[in-house]
């Protein structure tokens, strides 16, 4: 059914090409003489319009002009029509022009037919095209919407939206802050003004959600939109960021409602991560804490480098299952590429390593969670400390080229538990690097966006349960990154770190806690209150990314720090010494005044 619906349409489009020089010729012979009778030979004029259309279709064959390889009515169906006319009107203008008067043909016949059978050829498409697009327009039911942002990327996904019948979304105006493009008109939508005229635009379209088609909006422009949008009563609707589906065409299917990671987020720091991924390609990849959100999707963009092996280490099987889902479109957990076991002991990791030999590892196993880890300061040590260098001794016996430590912010100038653990770890790390010459560097960034227990998904929860949500401080403030840039980030520092370096993201400023629960709440469209409970042991009001001791060096990238952080020899880490820096370092950034109370947000 397929095959003769195609051979139909092959045989319509050969068709009205003939006719179209059929009609063309007679038109160029009536015009040569003022549109007065004449008595041209029929004959001639017969045998020449069989010529060029069989010219015409033996050209557009050879050229797929009539094998299906053009978009119907696109721009390069038309330019290989205009081709093939031109090379069919060649072959048989050129024996008219010399013979043409022997047989009472003028000789320009074919020159003057060749612009009327072009028109008529395009013009054809053109109306079909237009017919068939207009039949395909969004239905009555679809959600009435306007479109900002009338760029390439606008256009694209004008496109899909107004040929889609079956698309949630009816675009009835276009938004664009070009003066330029007032006028503008695309696939029949026509520019309705700025977006301070997003009120009128409104009125007047009766639009119900507003569409964001412009490449890599920041957050702080998301949140004007979103401030603007609400008023209106408007959904808002955005493409995948440029970590998701954006290299092709955006469709009507990528359109997603606003989140608030959309809000809170900042401008990814471009990083062709590809081209500087080399020292992961073809060689053997180990990363410990592969079950977590860092350690999975770090696994999932190392895969995509090519390793000769990825061996994915953590002590939580349901983590690792889903890891492997993810890397490999399985969870059997029946492979050698996941490793069951703890970075605690010491031996079987030194056995694992010994065995598998990986040539980069990457650390991101670690206890995470501030206030837990005040309660129980020997667990950090254990596991943030210790475990760190268990897995450091592993790697050196095993003659790691590569090491890659994550940490945290929490880590310069440190006052909680988990801040002096990870800066420990930091330190050992550079110890190691200097005993071994290899590249042993450290990562730090802040929190990360949606990662399993972080702020996020605490708040989401939350709010879905009814409240009330709980801010420690109201003028409290951190910085945010999501976790497949925090990967990039981690990836990116084994190609352009220096031995004991730690790497620092540039995050952009600071974003009050305070506000990002008012915002969660306002799209929630709920009734929640706000309780404040005041900075937990160890917690600072405001983090920091660079140490009090650290320079702030950017040799290879504008928004990436170089800080070397001071070594610390095993033998020199004392438990006891840790513990009381922790008693001199722990007390809470609080003001008494503000620290606790409630709010109600509606």
């Amino acid at each position: 059914m397929v095959r003769l619906r195609k051979l139909q349409l092959v045989v319509s489009q050969m068709a009205i090409d003939a006719i179209a020089w059929w009609v063309a010729l007679a038109w160029a012979i009536w015009a040569r003489y003022d549109f007065a009778a004449v008595g041209a030979p029929l004959l001639s004029l017969v045998v020449v319009g069989f010529l060029i259309v069989a010219a015409q279709i033996v050209i557009g064959l050879a050229l797929w002009l009539y094998r299906g390889r053009y978009r119907y009515g696109s721009f390069q169906e038309l330019r290989s029509l205009f081709v093939t006319a031109m090379m069919a009107a060649a072959a048989v203008g050129l024996p008219v022009i010399a013979f043409g008067n022997d047989y009472g043909l003028p000789r320009s016949t074919v020159l003057l037919a060749v612009p009327y059978a072009l028109v008529l050829m395009a013009g054809v498409r053109y109306l079909r095209r237009t017919f068939v697009e207009g039949s395909r327009r969004p239905r009555n039911g679809a959600e009435p919407a306007l479109v900002y942002g009338a760029g390439q990327m606008g256009d694209l996904l004008l496109r899909s939206l107004t040929t889609d019948p079956r698309s949630a979304f009816r675009p009835v105006g276009l938004l664009d802050d070009d003066p330029a493009k007032r006028n503008l008109q695309l696939h029949g939508v026509k520019n309705v003004g700025t977006f301070a005229d997003l009120d009128k635009a409104v009125a007047e379209t009766g639009a119900k959600a507003l569409i964001v088609s412009i490449a890599r909006p920041s957050s702080e422009f998301l949140r004007r939109v979103q401030d603007s949008a609400a008023s209106n009563s408007l959904r808002v609707l955005v493409l995948p960021s440029i970590s998701d589906s954006l290299a092709g065409t955006p469709h009507a299917s990528d359109l997603r409602d606003i989140n608030i990671e959309d809000l809170i987020g900042r401008q990814p720091v471009d990083t062709d991560v590809s081209s500087i991924a080399s020292y992961v390609k073809g060689k053997r990849v180990l990363v410990t804490g592969a079950g977590g959100s860092i350690g999975s999707e770090l696994c999932k963009q190392l895969s995509v480098f090519e390793p000769s092996e990825l061996i994915m280490f953590d002590r939580d099987e349901t983590g690792l299952q889903l890891t492997q889902l993810a890397v490999s479109g399985h969870g059997l957990l029946h492979t050698n590429d996941v490793v069951l076991g703890d970075i605690r002991d010491a031996l079987e990791l030194e056995r694992l390593f010994l065995a598998r030999r990986p040539d980069v590892v990457f650390h991101a196993a670690a206890l995470k969670h501030l206030p837990m880890l005040e309660q129980y300061p020997e667990e950090a040590w254990k596991t943030n400390v210790l475990g760190t260098l268990n897995v450091l001794e592993a790697a050196r016996a095993a003659e790691v080229e590569t090491f890659v430590n994550i940490s945290t912010d929490k880590a310069a100038n440190p006052t909680s538990v988990l801040g002096h653990s990870k800066r420990v770890a930091e330190k050992i790390t550079a110890w190691m690097g200097k005993q071994t010459g290899k590249r042993y560097i450290s990562v730090r960034f802040g929190n990360v966006i949606g990662s399993r227990g972080s702020m996020l998904p605490t708040f989401t929860s939350l709010i879905e349960s009814g409240g009330p949500l709980t801010v420690t401080h109201p003028e409290a403030t951190r910085f945010f990154m999501t976790i497949p840039e925090a990967c990039q980030l981690v990836v990116q520092a084994g190609a352009i770190g220096r031995t004991g370096e730690v790497l620092i993201l540039d995050m952009g400023e600071p974003v009050r806690i305070l506000d990002i629960a008012k915002r969660m709440i306002a799209m929630s469209g709920k009734k929640i209150d706000i309780v404040f409970t005041g900075l937990r042991e160890g917690e600072k009001l405001h983090e920091d990314l660079i140490g009090a001791s650290e320079s702030d060096e950017r040799p290879f990238h504008p928004k990436i720090t170089h800080a070397t952080v001071s070594e610390l020899a095993p033998e020199r880490m004392r438990k006891d010494e840790w513990s009381a820096r922790l008693s001199l370092s722990g007390t809470a950034e609080q003001t008494p005044d503000t620290a606790q109370g409630k709010e109600h947000v509606s």
